[in-house]
């Protein structure tokens, strides 16, 4: 007997259609849902546990997005042939969604939390990436799990005057903006995207356009959660508490935080002593017998409560911040290139407490990054990898490779810097490596600053330099106070209301990626904030020029080169030659590595050498390879068999002529082998093409001075 269950249907703008079924698939989670648009199918569950684990004050939120390989008709590759660690696609979606969530949990709310969400179903021309965290929703919405949504998200881009919601990858191609825009009914929680140097205006219509479709998605899911009877959430008890010791802590700590704020100190070592010694004083006060009945963790999470307020109240009272600067000063700057002598390019960008030492490397198309996604397949040249090593905050942390957070941090300064690298002149596959040696806010832009300087410092003919700064906001719901920071500092990201990374040229923004972790951000604030970001990027793109303002007009000696020839269709066979001989051959005797791809318009080949000369002798071969004879040209030629009438000689690679014995020499020749023998090089002129056969005849006589006799 096949299960009840209740479908949701709403519809774009545009009349495409999506639906929200529950009550079929998986309903022994706590929450299960099946969003589909088109074919492309997403499976969401989420299981919370009923208790928290003692000691925990955060929410322990993992979300899980993966694409079944079968949901496109494709067998995974590798050894082993199924699905297995998360690929790097698949973690910013696991982002996307997670930074959407996270911040409707209810404060207190701690137990262990899942959401997973599975892509069963694929279709080409739906991006599933815009529908994982309307389905994540939805599954909340439909449990009994404590959860202040419903939130969705989508994918918005502009292709020229028109904004499209969840658009098609061929739309997308198109596109000069794209952002994925989370919210729920009232505010906008998330936006994040790419965009080809575009105005903050067009930035702000894209998000109001996308939170017009999200007010919709968000809707569905209330009526859904009413049809099904899940309007009421579990009840949960996950906060000890203890008001008496809060107010304790916060008469005697407050005022002192408040002024360790005030004093504005730019050390970040000397401010964590400074409020460590504020919550030794208030222990201070109690015997060691009233210690061990105290409990340290609450006077742990009180204590950071008064800290975050006072901190948060001095920069709304005096327009001051933590290390002392005004809301819009941006930390001291200084750069450096070439600061490495062996890498392709290479770049320090230090900011405050804040440094990137970042390193370009230029590879040949063997060098791609290959791309094996159940949607997504393909190649990538252009890469680029942040890491984050335990001592540039001063800790000791065993390194397990990159986490969710490396892999998006790079991902947004991956998004702001390619647009600026041109299509058509760039052979190169390019690796950007940032490692951050200091971290004290804004590592991610500190990337982006110095990795457009390190390519400009590789000689890549970037179209503009670029530049990131992250901005910050306090706000006081109660008096409706705001302060927008420029330039934020670690603290000021967690003490804050919100993070907003902007990165852009002098003519417009690139990419940006922000949280919102309150509701009602007003689109006036916004504006303000981009209108704020753009003064602080050009203010760092100064200081950038300062230090290298233009692309280097020639590589580094060390840089491998690469040079690419067209060459037509019917003669891509003979470069490679039968089995690969020739282009082996090449590779061998050159040095250089040889790769041919077949294009639009015939054959692309691409040598790649690590010296000049080893490119010269590749690129010369191939030139001969592909030449074609001309009556009239003289040629070294090379004898490759000798006949009775004359001999044959190799003009050209794969090209024979024949030198008939009357244009030898002037002279009567009886014997050809009395004059040449083969493997000699000779000159030999080009005198007809049979117009037929294509046969080539060439002479020696006329390259040799003509006997008087014979005048």
């Amino acid at each position: 007997m096949k299960p009840q269950y209740t479908v949701k249907k709403l519809a774009l703008a545009d009349g495409r259609e999506i639906s929200i079924e529950t009550g079929r698939l998986a309903k022994q989670a706590d929450g299960s849902v099946v969003v589909r648009m088109g074919d492309t199918m997403i499976l969401a569950t989420v299981v919370s546990s009923k208790e928290a684990k003692e000691g925990v004050d955060f929410l322990p939120l993992s979300v899980d997005y993966q694409e079944k390989f079968a949901a496109a008709g494709k067998i995974p590759g590798g050894f082993l042939k199924r699905e297995g660690k998360l690929s790097d696609y698949e973690v910013l979606i696991c982002r996307l969604v997670d930074r959407a969530l996270r911040p409707l949990f209810p404060s207190d709310y701690h137990a262990d939390t899942q959401v997973m969400l599975s892509l069963i179903s694929a279709d080409a021309n739906v991006m599933p990436d815009a529908l994982a965290a309307l389905a994540a929703s939805a599954a909340l919405s439909v449990s009994d799990i404590p959860f202040d949504g419903p939130i969705s998200e989508v994918r918005t881009v502009k292709v020229g005057d028109e904004y499209i919601v969840n658009p098609s990858p061929t739309q997308m191609e198109e596109a000069t903006l794209d952002l994925i825009v989370a919210g729920t009914l009232d505010n906008i929680m998330m936006v994040e995207g790419e965009s080809k140097e575009v105005s903050e205006e067009e930035m702000l219509e894209a998000i109001q356009v996308a939170h017009e479709a999200i007010k919709v998605q968000c809707q569905a899911q209330v009526e859904l959660a009413e049809e099904v009877g899940a309007t009421t959430k579990r009840e949960y008890d996950h906060e000890p508490s203890d008001e008496e010791l809060r107010a304790k802590i916060q008469e005697h700590c407050y005022q002192a935080c408040y002024d360790i704020a005030k004093k504005g100190s730019a050390n970040k070592t000397e401010r964590s002593e400074a409020f460590d010694a504020v919550k030794e004083s208030f222990l201070a006060q109690y015997s060691e017998e009233e210690l061990e009945e105290l409990d340290g963790f609450l006077v742990g999470k009180y204590f950071k409560e008064v800290q975050k307020n006072a901190v948060r109240n001095c920069v709304l009272d005096t327009k001051k911040r933590l290390d002392g600067r005004d809301l819009e000063e941006i930390r001291p700057i200084w750069s450096e290139v070439d600061v490495l002598p062996s890498a392709h390019g290479s770049a320090v960008f230090t900011r405050g407490e804040t440094q990137s030492l970042t390193t370009v490397t230029l590879g040949s198309k063997m060098d791609e990054q290959m791309i094996d996604g159940a949607m997504i397949s393909g190649y990538n040249k252009f890469i680029l990898h942040y890491n984050f090593p335990g001592f540039s905050t001063g800790e000791v942390r065993p390194n397990r490779g990159p986490g969710r957070r490396e892999v998006g941090h790079g991902n947004l300064a991956m998004r702001a810097l390619k647009p600026m690298i041109p299509t058509d002149d760039n052979p190169y596959t390019i690796r950007v490596v940032s490692d951050i040696l200091e971290s004290n806010g804004s590592s991610s832009m500190a990337t982006v600053c110095a990795g457009s300087l390190a390519m400009m410092d590789a000689g890549i003919n970037l179209k503009s330099p670029v530049s990131g700064i992250a901005m910050g906001m306090i706000s006081d719901s109660e008096t409706g106070r705001y302060a927008v920071l420029s330039d934020i500092l670690g603290d000021e990201d967690h003490l804050g209301d919100m993070d907003f990374k902007v990165t852009g040229t002098d003519k417009g923004i690139t990419a940006c990626q922000m949280d919102i972790k309150i509701d009602g951000l007003s689109y006036d604030v916004l504006k303000e904030a981009l209108a704020q970001a753009n003064r602080g990027r050009a203010h760092i793109l100064n200081e950038m020029n300062k230090t290298l303002s233009a692309p280097r007009e020639e590589m580094k000696d060390n840089a491998p080169r690469l040079v690419q020839i067209n060459i037509e269709r019917d003669m891509i066979g003979a470069v490679i030659g039968p089995g690969g001989k020739i282009v082996q051959e090449i590779q061998r005797e050159s040095g250089a590595t040889v790769t041919i791809e077949e294009t639009e318009k015939g054959g692309m080949v691409s040598v790649f050498a690590a010296d000049k000369s080893s490119l010269d002798d590749a690129v010369g071969r191939i030139k001969a390879i592909v030449a074609v004879p001309e009556v009239g040209e003289v040629y070294e030629g090379k004898v490759k068999a000798i006949m009775p009438f004359g001999a044959f000689v190799e003009i050209l690679p794969g090209k024979d002529g024949l030198l008939h014995i009357s244009e030898i020499k002037w002279e009567r020749v009886e014997n050809v082998e009395e004059i040449l023998e083969v493997g000699e090089e000779i000159k030999v002129k080009l005198i007809e093409i049979d117009k037929k056969t294509g046969k080539y005849r060439l002479s020696r006589k006329v390259l040799l001075p003509k006997p008087e006799k014979a005048k």
